[in-house]
């Protein structure tokens, strides 16, 4: 009894083996003829026995599976991605085997489908299509590893697409494998024209020279990316709103770039979106040094001493700022602001006034100050409408001090302004 066990589970094995074999060359034939739908459906049959199988012909199903997939360059982005997988198996198996049967047809295979991403990249760079680029562009680098500029360029196009998180692993990878990004350029003059060419290398460029077409060989080293990578995720961080990590990020990436002024700049404003007030205020400080003819600087510099009640620093920095740059209506705007502040302690002084003649005398006094503090911010918000036409609050806001001022014309003018504005003419 046991002896016809034994002989039946032999024939099992036997069988499931003749039918492993069978599938396999059925999907084998339907490859060759192109037809990639009997070819799936072979594989999908031969898969359920697999497990079983001995590496010789685990080896040949996964390489066949990744060329059905692979579909000579048709295959579906997901069906690319289960390519690779599979041809990545079948080098692990002869790896271990040390029967290399398959692999030399796989790198074949592989610059081939390099090929076909590289070019489908490219042409979704071309259209703006920058998802698909970035799809490209990361499955190039899947498919050849040691090239990595590949997913430094999968890496920018998803930041261009705005496909934060994906940029951000990219990116990731990218710091984690030490990547420097940096290259040499092989140029040389020619002769007959006098201008300088590149060389897609140097053995290019060394042979145009020695033929005698070219003189003067240059090589030039072109700048690290690495310093660009960490700055690109301290930005993602803080696009994403992830203040703490964007600020270790900032911090790392400054120790990189530390006269990157664009840098400096967004610490600061992460620092202030986080309400550390004196912590902006000194990096701005620090960035000014750094370029003391920047207005905007001046006027960053303008609206903390504004919000820190230091009103006479804020004018100095506002003026600063327009005299750096006369055309900077957020600066006469916020002089003007700045102007109007100082309403408010007239108007209480003037509402706590009694009716003595020393207090009608002051209440006069008041009144003057108070237009001629109207009289100052008037200058500044007729330059900020004549920057910004459309600034429909700072026209009310005239209209409001001409009325007060009993300047009827200019007051009427701004009112057909603002009706205009607001039918949107």
């Amino acid at each position: 009894m046991k002896k016809q066990i034994v002989v039946a589970l032999a024939l099992l094995v036997s069988t499931l083996s003749f039918s492993q074999k069978n599938e396999l060359k059925t999907a084998e034939k339907a490859i060759k003829s192109g037809n990639f739908a009997d070819a799936k459906s072979a594989i999908k049959s031969a898969e359920a026995l697999i497990v079983s199988a001995d590496d010789k012909t685990k080896a040949k199903f996964y390489f066949l599976k990744g060329e059905t997939l692979y579909a000579n360059g048709t295959g579906s982005n997901t069906d690319m991605d289960l390519a690779i997988e599979n041809f990545a198996k079948v080098k692990d198996i002869e790896s271990k085997t040390g029967k290399a049967k398959y692999t030399g047809l796989i790198y074949e295979l592989t610059q081939a489908m390099l090929s076909n991403f590289l070019t489908k990249a490219n042409k979704a760079l071309e259209e703006k299509n920058y998802l698909v680029s970035s799809s490209g562009f990361e499955k190039a680098y899947r498919m050849s590893p040691k090239d990595t500029l590949y997913l430094y360029y999968a890496a920018s196009t998803a930041v261009t697409a705005q496909d934060y998180d994906k940029s951000l692993e990219l990116y990731e990878e990218l710091k984690g494998l030490g990547y420097q990004g940096s290259e040499v350029k092989y140029s040389a003059v020619n002769k007959d024209s006098g201008e300088t060419e590149n060389f897609d290398n140097q053995q290019l460029r060394d042979f145009s020279v020695k033929s005698g077409t070219h003189i003067a060989p240059k090589e030039t080293k072109t700048k690290s990316k690495a310093a660009e990578i960490i700055k690109n995720i301290a930005l993602i961080y803080v696009n994403k709103g992830d203040n703490e990590k964007a600020i270790s990020a900032i911090g790392e990436a400054r120790v990189q770039n530390p006269d990157d002024l664009s840098l400096l700049m967004t610490e600061a404003n992460v620092q202030l979106k986080m309400g550390n007030t004196s912590e902006f205020k000194k990096l701005i400080e620090e960035a000014t040094k750094k370029d003391p003819n920047n207005a905007e600087l001046q006027y960053n510099l303008g609206v903390v001493a504004a919000d820190a009640g230091e009103n006479q620093a804020a004018r100095d920095y506002y003026k600063k700022a327009i005299s750096l740059n006369p055309d900077y209506a957020d600066a006469y705007n916020n002089m003007a602001v700045l102007v109007l502040s100082g309403e408010q302690k007239i108007i209480e002084e003037m509402n706590g006034l009694g009716s003595s003649a020393a207090d009608d005398k002051r209440y006069d006094e008041l009144k003057e100050e108070r237009l001629v503090l109207y009289r100052e911010a008037v200058t500044y918000l007729n330059k900020t409408l004549e920057l910004k036409p459309k600034n429909i609050d700072v026209a009310k806001t005239l209209l409001n001090i001409y009325r007060v001022l009993g300047d009827t014309d200019k007051a009427n003018s701004i009112k057909a302004k603002i009706e205009a504005l607001e039918s949107g003419n």
